[in-house]
Parts: structure tokens; C-alpha cells; sequence
């Protein structure tokens, strides 16, 4: 067992700040990192055996993520764990003990990991969000990604995820797609976003205008933040523009289809509701179709750690944290996506503040800079609730699901098969209700992904905890409150050391607990 002060989940934007702000205070840091590299999918990168001769191009804020990893590498304080993964948060005598796997450098899944059990003074989870992606027929065909593969396949490796690309979903990071594919040689179809003009002006009109609860009402900073998203909105739209790429709103991919991968990708126009207008489907000969619907926040460690999950608002089904990171949990912090989609400038922010109040509770001082952060955070929030009205999913989608529809791809589960169980259930007096029970019954969500890229559509299929009128499709809390976080080899975990009895972190001797 080994007393840490301050433990950094997840190595993106806001655990890189949250780490860098707690060694500014004076606080010990373990970051853990899944990855090879830190940076997270925002500054995933060429590994440095095989570097790009011009990252900084190919990235925005590289520079911040250069001097924080610099920083960070080079300060005996901090110690950065890549290949590590966080697989289970158990309580213990007083404090949490976290466990972590920790990979041979570049053998993915490797046998003989390294196991750490780590007991934090302070816990920060930073463990972001991953593409929520809505279901249509022939989604599980090869050739079919989500957004985020087709960016980290074009940074990561500069790789195409196809040659004719149609880029679709909900959200501002579709740009950021197509230009990235657009960068590696790709030809982008068409971007089809879901929303339409009305829903998109509903929530950024009050950003362009000033009003509301837009980013003026934060004075300068707020202008200042504007400023900055304009000239990053310009510079995707300028790529786009340049290779003659259609940005259709109110559309959405109702199909794909294709002989063993896809060829060809079925649009429609959208309604209000997102349910397809008929007549208006039209075919686009296609061999790969980069897909996403916004994010759903990696809720794994935090709920295991003891945080709860708001459960309405703006917020609802993310971390529920005060405006400094601490969550319900005693000693525990959250920043970045796993709190609220915000991007990275917020991750950042937010990442420094938590930061700083988990190294404060410790002792250590959080010195002037948090009233200008929290201002900062105010602002970013503000920027980012508009961000989700204007793009956030409608009920009206579900009409695109057929009932051969594939739902769970794991176990290969159809809507059809979840609604006629859902209506048996439905009419049985006595059958045991709610999603569990049916999820159980059809084992939608039971296969190796466990629910995470299929949760949301098969309680919305099912009707359980996400009624069609809310127009919501993130997953419910139960969905990810998982004993494993991550997969763990049975072997591993009978070579686990016995349990020690824990001793004080005022008395304790740091060592680490590993197998081979």
C-alpha cells in the first residue's frame, strides 16, 4: 500500500492543470494515464519515436499542453504513470485505496501488469468522455466510426479512417472531425448536422447577441472567450470551405449500408424533433461515415469513489461539483468533461481549480490566482450550456431505429427484441420491473463493452429512466457503476497481494505493492 497526497485521474487537459496547479501549492502528485502519452483525445498525438515535424500546426494550445507535460516530467514532485489504468476504487481505513494496472511501455494489454494500490489524500477524477453515438440501421457495419476514432486514427497517425467520408451527428466537433480528416488526404463528403436553424439559434443567438446568460454578461473575460471560439470556429469553417465541403443542418444519417462494409449512407432531413421528414431521403456513395452525437462523460471512477451524479439541469448526468471541483464524496475532486461537456479551454480551468482545493485541503495554500479562475469558469459554463442547447439530441431520433435495428452490437440485441420484451414486461403484473431486470432478460448492455456505447440507446429503446419527452439520451448512472472499470484478467486478480492492515498517512512509509 502507498500513501500518495494527491492522486490525478485521467491525463487530458483538466488532469494535466489539476496536476501542475496542486505542485504550484506544494502538494505531491501521482497522475495516472491510460494512454502511452498524456494529453488526453484533445492533444493526442504522433508517439516520439515518430514525431510530426510541425505538431504545433496540427493542434490548437499546443504550446500549454508542451509546457505542462515539460513541467510536469521534469518536477521529482509529480510522478506520471502512462499505460496505467484505474480498474477498481474500494474504501478503506479512512481514505480510498485506488488500484491501477500499470502496462509494459508499448504492449497494449500486456500479461504481467503491474499492480499499485494507492491510497490519495486527495482524489481528483479527470477521466473526461467518450462519443455518444445514436443508433440506425447498419451503424455496426465496418467502415462506420465514431468521431472520436476518426480524429485520433488522423492524429494519432495520421490515418484516414476512408477516402470519401461523410462526417454526421450533433455538435461543433464535427469540424474538428472533417478538418482533421481533411488534413490526412480524406475526401469529406458532407458534414449533416441533426439540429436545426431554429434549434441552433435557440442557443447560440444569445451568444452573438449579447443577451441572456450568454458570455457578455462576464465582461471582457467573456468577450475575450468569444473572440477565441470565433477564431477557432473561423479557422474549421476556412478548411471547409476550401475543399468545397457542405455544412447541412437539420439532417441526419438515417441508414448505411453496404456489402460486408459500408458504401453508401442514407440522409434525410430532420423535423423539430429530429424524427426523419419521408420523402426526402437521398443515398451518398460513401466508405466510411464518422458519426457522433455529442459525449457522454466516463462516470466509472468517480461513482466508484462516492460522487454523485446530478440528476436535472444542465448538469444531469454528470459529477455534481461546487464551483471549485469538490464533489459529494469527502476528499474528492472532479474536473473537465466527467462534470459537463466544455471543451478544453474549460477542462483546463477547471482542471487548476480543482487542483488547487485538493492540494488547500491538505494544507497547502491556493495563493490569488482561484478568483480569476473561477471567474473564468463562470464564463466557460455559461459558454458551454448554450453550446448544449443548441446541439443537444431530441426525442424525435428514436423513429430512425427500426425493429431490426441492431441496439447492443456486443450481444447483438434488435429494438425489436427490447420493445416486445419491454411490452411483456409492461403487461405481466407481476414481472419484475425497470431497466436491470430487462437488460437481464434481453442482455442488452452485458456483452465486452458493458453498456457503455449502447446504454443510452437501450434505456431510451426500452423507455427506462430516459423518457422519449426529455429529449435526453445520456446513459443512467446505473449504467456505469461498475465494481471493474476497466477489464482486468481473472489472473490478475487472483495474484492481487493480500490485504495489509492500513496505517496512518502521517506514519506510513510510501512503497509500492506489486505483482508480476
Amino acid at each position: 500500500m502507498r500513501d500518495v497526497e494527491v492522486l490525478v485521474v485521467g491525463g487530458g487537459p483538466a488532469g494535466l492543470a489539476a496536476a501542475d496547479a496542486a505542485r504550484r501549492s506544494g502538494a505531491r502528485v501521482v497522475l495516472v494515464e491510460g494512454g502511452d502519452d498524456v494529453g488526453g483525445q484533445y492533444w493526442r498525438h504522433l508517439p516520439a519515436e515518430r514525431p510530426a515535424a510541425a505538431e504545433a500546426q496540427l493542434h490548437h494550445g499546443w504550446s500549454t499542453f508542451a509546457g505542462l507535460r515539460r513541467t510536469l516530467a521534469g518536477d521529482p514532485g509529480c510522478e506520471v504513470l502512462t499505460g496505467a489504468s484505474v480498474w477498481a476504487v474500494e474504501p478503506g481505513a479512512g481514505a480510498l485505496v485506488v488500484r491501477v494496472l500499470v502496462t509494459p511501455s508499448g504492449q497494449a494489454d500486456a500479461p504481467g501488469r503491474r499492480h499499485l494500490a494507492l491510497r490519495p489524500a486527495a482524489l481528483v477524477v479527470a477521466t473526461g468522455a467518450h462519443d455518444l453515438t445514436l443508433p440506425f440501421p447498419g451503424w455496426d457495419l465496418p467502415g462506420v466510426v465514431t468521431g472520436g476514432a476518426a480524429q485520433a486514427f488522423a492524429k494519432s497517425e495520421r490515418l484516414a479512417v476512408g477516402e470519401r467520408v461523410v462526417v454526421a451527428g450533433a455538435g461543433p466537433f464535427l469540424l474538428p472531425v472533417a478538418s482533421s480528416l481533411l488534413d490526412t488526404g480524406a475526401r469529406v463528403l458532407e458534414v449533416a448536422e441533426a439540429a436545426g436553424p431554429a434549434q441552433l439559434t435557440r442557443g447560440w443567438g444569445p451568444l452573438l447577441t449579447g443577451g441572456g446568460a450568454g458570455v457578455f454578461a462576464a465582461g471582457l473575460s467573456g468577450v475575450g472567450v468569444l473572440a477565441g471560439k470565433t477564431r477557432e470556429l473561423a479557422g474549421y469553417v476556412a478548411a471547409l470551405t476550401a475543399a468545397r465541403v457542405p455544412y447541412r443542418t437539420a439532417t441526419g444519417v438515417v441508414a448505411a449500408r453496404g456489402d460486408g462494409r459500408v458504401e453508401e449512407v442514407v440522409l434525410a432531413r430532420l423535423d423539430a424533433t429530429w424524427a426523419p421528414v419521408p420523402g426526402t431521403e437521398r443515398v451518398v456513395a460513401a466508405d466510411a461515415l464518422a458519426v457522433s452525437h455529442g459525449f457522454t462523460p466516463r462516470l466509472e471512477v468517480a461513482l466508484a469513489a462516492g460522487a454523485a451524479v446530478a440528476g436535472s439541469g444542465a448538469g444531469a448526468g454528470f459529477v455534481a461539483v461546487d464551483d471549485r471541483g469538490a464533489t459529494s464524496a469527502p476528499g474528492v475532486w472532479a474536473a473537465g468533461e466527467v462534470t459537463g461537456i466544455g471543451g478544453a479551454d474549460a477542462a483546463l480551468v477547471e482542471g487548476a481549480l480543482a487542483g488547487l482545493a485538493a492540494a488547500e485541503a491538505l494544507g497547502h495554500p491556493a495563493g490569488p490566482e482561484v478568483d480569476g479562475l473561477l471567474r473564468r469558469r463562470r464564463v466557460l459554463r455559461a459558454f458551454a450550456d448554450r453550446l448544449a442547447a443548441a446541439h443537444a439530441p431530441r426525442p424525435g431520433w428514436l423513429a430512425q431505429v427500426t425493429d431490426d435495428t441492431v441496439v447492443c452490437r456486443c450481444e447483438e440485441v434488435t429494438a425489436g427484441r427490447l420493445r416486445s420484451v419491454a411490452q411483456a414486461t409492461a403487461s405481466a403484473a407481476d414481472a419484475p420491473a425497470g431497466s436491470r431486470s430487462l437488460r437481464l432478460t434481453t442482455r442488452a448492455g452485458l456483452g465486452p463493452c458493458q453498456g457503455r456505447v449502447c446504454g443510452h440507446a437501450v434505456d431510451a429503446v426500452l423507455g427506462c429512466g430516459l423518457p422519449a419527452s426529455t429529449g435526453t439520451t445520456r446513459p443512467p448512472v446505473s449504467h456505469q457503476r461498475r465494481p471493474l472499470a476497466v477489464p482486468v484478467r481473472l489472473g490478475e486478480l487472483a495474484d492481487l497481494p493480500p490485504a495489509t492492515t492500513p496505517t496512518s498517512p502521517a506514519t506510513s512509509q510510501p512503497t509500492s505493492e506489486e505483482t508480476p
